[in-house]
């Protein structure tokens, strides 16, 4: 017996031939029940049966090292349900985490040189030349197409290259890390994707309180390591938000005057106009340019207060929606009230915003618009994937009159 793959939209069709007598023409059987395609060839005189495989959403996911992705990961997670965890009976440095709906991979396993190869040939791991983007393709290519792969493992902790793991196929992947949108071909293959764009200011004030009170780190030291990355993510990781359907910026507070601590901030959504199945969020009346202050007796706002702002913009020459929050929350279950003055939330019920960051309050950035604007973009993707799936059941249906 024979095996091939055939691919087309919405499905990708593994296959088993069988011999037959001849047919006169080319045609499609269908069976829905069991989503098995029967193909009928005159030239070779024999059946191809196969059953439909729905492809993979695909989701991408930009931002340099410590900016947050791991967080936003496990905000998504949450969205669809289920707890992200490492592949089970698997390698214990294992980067990927599973739930039951999602796979996570980080880019990072794409790596071309261990740490050693790449002190030797004097490049960091955010040069292309470090990275494997043919791998990457043909790997991503495959699990959206249903297929499941041999996926390498980089080990954070020995900076090694480990035996490889069996990436199967989830309902989404996501796919996280410096370079997602960098090679165009992995680009083409995103449904929808993101960039956390964390500002100099704030990625120096959140490594200083990391890396000075948690691992002991100089002052000095802190500076060197941050301008020794900069040429690098300047040229190859920076570029990559111009591609972005949401991104999400972080950037100094202006509510207080030379404020350097990064502890209050000013975070924007820019979200792009015209991405196929995104609606972009917005704050009273749609296209409307507005600044809100909602502090007072429905709000709790201490020193220094929250600022919103939501208005058209243009963004790398494209037309933009942006919704922004400047200032903390002091009480997260008032969060309710500022919900229900946005719109295209893509929420199931009232309230689920204000839920979901509740359940997730111990989360770094729960207090300010880090932890609500990735909570918004998760719903938003929960929704773009269930009009997905919608679609390719209205064409399986259209097919089965056929």
């Amino acid at each position: 017996m024979a095996s091939c793959t055939v691919h087309t939209a919405p499905y990708s069709f593994h296959c088993g031939s069988i011999s037959r007598p001849a047919a006169k023409a080319f045609s499609l059987g269908f069976h829905q029940k069991h989503q098995q395609f029967i193909f009928f060839s005159s030239r070779r005189r024999r059946a191809v049966v196969c059953s439909a495989v729905e492809k993979t959403v695909v989701i991408g996911l930009a931002a340099d090292s410590g900016c947050g992705k791991s967080t936003f990961m496990r905000r998504l997670t949450s969205v669809f349900g289920g707890a992200a965890e490492p592949p089970k009976g698997g390698n214990p440095d294992s980067n990927t985490l599973i739930s039951d709906t999602t796979t996570v991979i980080c880019l990072d396993d794409y790596h071309s040189l261990d740490r050693t190869g790449r002190k030797e040939k004097g490049v960091t791991a955010l040069d292309p030349r470090a990275n494997d983007f043919d791998l990457m393709y043909e790997q991503v290519k495959a699990i959206k197409d249903g297929v499941a792969v041999e996926k390498p493992i980089y080990n954070h902790v020995t900076g090694l290259l480990d035996p490889p793991e069996l990436i199967k196929p989830p309902k989404i992947l996501v796919i996280e890390g410096l370079h997602p949108m960098y090679d165009s071909r992995v680009r083409d293959l995103l449904d929808f994707s993101i960039y956390l764009d964390i500002s100099n200011e704030v990625k120096f004030a959140w490594k200083i309180q990391r890396d000075m009170a948690e691992r002991g780190h100089s002052l000095e030291s802190i500076k060197a390591s941050i301008e020794a990355r900069k040429p690098d993510f300047d040229a190859y990781i920076d570029p990559q938000k111009q591609y972005a359907d949401a991104v999400i910026e972080v950037l100094p507070t202006q509510l207080i005057p030379d404020d350097d601590e990064g502890k209050v901030l000013r975070v924007r959504l820019i979200m792009k106009e015209g991405v196929k199945r995104f609606a972009p969020i917005y704050l009273f009346d749609e296209g409307s340019t507005i600044s809100w202050i909602p502090c007072g007796r429905k709000l709790t706002c201490s020193y220094p207060g929250i600022k919103f702002f939501y208005g058209p913009e243009t963004y790398f020459s494209n037309e933009v929606s942006v919704l922004e929050m400047d200032g903390k929350f002091d009480r997260l279950d008032e969060l309710i009230y500022m919900e229900s003055h946005l719109s295209n939330l893509s929420t199931k019920f009232y309230g689920e915003v204000t839920q979901q960051m509740l359940k997730h309050s111990d989360f770094p950035g729960s207090n300010n618009g880090t932890g609500l604007f990735q909570t918004i973009i998760g719903l938003k993707i929960r929704d773009l994937y269930e009009q997905i799936v919608a679609e390719r059941a209205a064409a399986t249906a259209a097919a089965a009159k056929v």
